[in-house]
């Protein structure tokens, strides 16, 4: 008799892996459209180089270990897993990263594992990573939102800046580009700079960053639409959102002048994206409850604590990351009890 294994996790599900990828892109939708709306062409350029770069490396992978390509392609694992690397990264990234980033995601993350299913790390995430390690300056490089813009680059530039190199005369990098959100508080706070006048930089709006907010706010429009489909479960993205929002609020309330709001480390950065459609990927979260709650709240957790004393301004893809390394431990430790196998004496 032969028998078949897979990896973990062993309970049946209705849904296929296609059509949950399907509700995911559909999800992600809302904010991808805001993003391009306050953030330009470049985000649009990014998505369309990334499924590209995806779609091919995870074919040549495939026919390289001679498998079926089709049914892999069409599972859309590696659409989402480019939409979640190219709405992470700057607009104006060169084309040649955005290449870079797919190819280690798909190639070295995600197949050279065993395909989906056996990677132990997020492969967006990890692309974001040793793209934003290897070449910080390209990576922290953003756009400013249009109403803050003294130049608008129309798609034609852009591509021509992506490939090339090439801005419109007299146009200098510096000048259209801005720090993020998190990366001004940052820097500011750093200067000893009070929250209240660090606020007054028009780059902020009514609880978050300008056009970020309102980004988060798609974000997590399409996330709580996953939630109420069932193609994500609550536990992950609650947990995350109160790890993030307690530590903030601890020390918002023991210095408001020196540690921001919570509701900035909401809305100004990858928080609700990292929440919902990052943190809860099936692949690399927990599976039992407990271990979820455990997962998340511990995320956000890391990502406060990153944002706040590390090195880096938004930590989701780190904090995801070490999460990921931490999860089997984790459900190891929150397996359900088994009945008829406890320890007591009869």
């Amino acid at each position: 008799m032969e028998f078949q294994t897979t990896s973990s996790p062993h309970t049946k599900r209705i849904n296929r892996v296609d059509k949950v990828m399907l509700q995911v892109v559909l999800a992600l939708l809302p904010g991808i459209i805001a993003m391009a709306f306050y953030f330009g062409w470049g985000v649009l350029i990014n998505i369309a180089l990334a499924v590209i770069s995806a779609t091919a490396f995870e074919a040549l992978i495939i026919k390289l270990r001679k498998r079926p390509v089709t049914p892999v392609l069409l599972d859309l694992s590696a659409v989402v897993t480019a939409l979640l690397f190219a709405i992470a990264i700057p607009p104006l990234l060169p084309w040649w990263l955005v290449v870079l980033g797919m190819a280690f995601a798909i190639i070295m993350v995600k197949q050279m594992y065993g395909g989906l299913g056996y990677n132990p790390f997020n492969p967006a995430m990890a692309a974001y990573v040793l793209l934003l390690i290897s070449y910080p300056v390209e990576m922290t490089s953003w756009l400013p939102p249009f109403m803050l813009a003294e130049q608008q680059l129309n798609p034609a530039q852009i591509l021509a800046f992506k490939f090339a190199g090439i801005l419109p005369e007299g146009v200098m990098l510096d000048a259209i580009t801005m720090a993020t959100p998190l990366d001004q508080m940052r820097t500011n706070l750093d200067l000893n700079r009070m929250i209240s006048e660090i606020r007054q930089h028009p780059l902020w709006g009514d609880f978050g960053g300008l056009g970020w907010e309102w980004v988060g706010n798609w974000f997590l429009m399409g996330g709580i639409w996953m939630v109420y489909k069932r193609t994500i479960t609550w536990q992950i993205p609650l947990a995350f959102l109160s790890g993030l929002v307690g530590m903030a609020t601890i020390f918002w309330l023991f210095d408001a002048e020196s540690f921001p709001f919570p509701l900035f480390h909401l809305f100004s950065g990858g928080a609700i994206l990292g929440a919902f459609f990052i943190a809860t990927d099936p692949v690399t979260a927990c599976t039992t409850r407990a271990g979820q709650l455990i997962y998340g709240a511990s995320i956000g957790v890391l990502v406060y604590i990153i944002r706040t004393w590390g090195g880096y301004p938004d930590a989701v893809a780190f904090a995801v990351l070490l999460m990921n390394m931490a999860a089997p431990t984790i459900d190891y430790y929150t397996r359900p009890r088994t009945y008829g196998h406890g320890g007591g004496t009869v």
